[in-house]
């Protein structure tokens, strides 16, 4: 066999892919939830509002900045404390908790800017949907981020003692092809209270029995069984106890998890972030629209997978590129589907906006977990195509 042939020849072995999750205590995600809280309350009151909100997050201080055109008048440092309340950090003395100083430098948006029609910036921005889960994202992240709500849900309802709110997950997949078939690899690092060695063994132990093993089932289940887990190798808190975390910790900031936030690295992210800002800013409407499109497209059974990617010009009311990949799955040509695409779709910024429904206050629950994947969010509805 020739060197070239032996190029030719189907890869057996496969490969090793890796997404990541981050847990709503996590200090760029408490910066998310800030952000998007402040946006949902502006638009609570006045629709219209425009809002580019960033925050900081460090010890014992938050600092918000950024630009606002809104008729609404809003308490940002109450809104601001019970976001941090709800999130979890509560316990005085600790670093970081509701008594934390605030600094409010949002100020009043440029006229232009809040005027303007069209797309509020230049960027390009992908959607992406497969096959691999029911709710037709990649099974790496989705599974990052069960492992996650259901160790949430266990500090929440008390299930499992001295968990505190920053908590880590990663997801390692074998691949063959475009194919999930072997759960390699699942890690979960959680900060805790102080434990001494026989409570952090039995903290382990019951993050295994009622995290991980129910979140496996989950996963079997929404990857209707197309891959093997009994062979992971699971890790929690590889490093050992981890008694110093959230934004006591680790300054976090506005829009830092963007990969966590879309398809855990599976497909491609153009860059911009996603909290804090209005549906003007396409970095956020437009990618939204990206995976409505492309999850319609695979639900529609005109492909296995599919990714799509826009790009917008400031102040242009339509992309100026749609672009249609679906890796060889098709049952039509990329070309025919873009197509069908520009006949179901107003691409318009005015008309993703209204189409999607994103001048309501939704957004504070997509900072944490997720974007995509997720049933309540009009993006996740899918329309038949065929």
């Amino acid at each position: 066999m020739t060197a070239l042939h032996a190029l030719d020849k189907p890869d057996r072995s496969g490969y090793i892919f890796t997404s990541e999750s981050v847990s709503e205590g996590h200090p760029d995600k408490v910066c998310d939830q800030i952000s998007d809280a402040v946006l949902d309350a502006y638009l609570a009151f006045d629709p219209r509002s425009r809002v580019a909100c960033e925050t900081l997050a460090t010890e014992n201080r938050v600092i918000l900045s950024g630009e606002i055109s809104s008729q609404a008048s809003i308490d940002v440092e109450t809104l601001v404390r019970q976001i941090i309340q709800k999130i979890g950090y509560v316990v005085p003395g600790k670093g970081f908790d509701t008594n934390c100083e605030i600094t409010n430098l949002l100020h009043k948006q440029e006229t232009a800017l809040a005027e303007n029609t069209g797309a509020g910036d230049q960027g390009l921005m992908f959607g992406y949907a497969c096959s691999q889960t029911k709710k037709l994202m990649p099974v790496p992240i989705e599974l990052a981020h069960k492992l996650l709500l259901n160790l949430a849900q266990a500090r929440k309802t008390g299930s499992i003692k001295g968990l505190l709110p920053d908590a880590k997950s990663q997801v390692s997949m074998r691949y063959i092809g475009r194919k999930a078939v072997d759960l390699n690899t699942l890690v979960i690092s959680t900060h805790h209270e102080p434990l001494d060695d026989a409570e952090f063994l039995e903290l382990k132990q019951q993050i295994q029995q009622l995290v991980i093993v129910p979140s496996l089932a989950e996963i079997e289940d929404e990857s209707k069984g197309f891959f093997e887990t009994k062979n992971c190798h699971i890790m929690i808190n590889p490093l050992g106890m981890w008694t110093d975390g959230g934004p006591a910790a680790d300054t976090g900031l506005t829009g830092r998890k963007i990969i966590v936030d879309t398809y855990g690295g599976w497909a491609q992210h153009g860059g911009g972030a996603f909290s804090g800002k209005d549906a003007t800013k396409v970095d956020r409407s437009a990618a939204y629209m990206a995976r409505h499109i492309a999850k319609s497209v695979v639900a529609s059974g005109l492909a296995a997978e599919c990714l799509i990617q826009f790009s917008f010009v400031i102040g242009e009311a339509t992309p100026v590129s749609v672009m249609v990949d679906t890796f060889g799955s098709g049952k039509e040509s990329d070309t025919e589907i873009q197509r069908i695409i520009a006949r179901n779709f107003d691409l318009t910024v005015a008309g993703i906006i209204d189409y999607l429904d994103l001048r309501k206050p939704v957004y504070l629950p997509s900072a944490a977990y997720g974007h995509f994947g997720r049933d309540e969010f009009s993006w996740e509805k899918v329309k038949k195509l065929v």
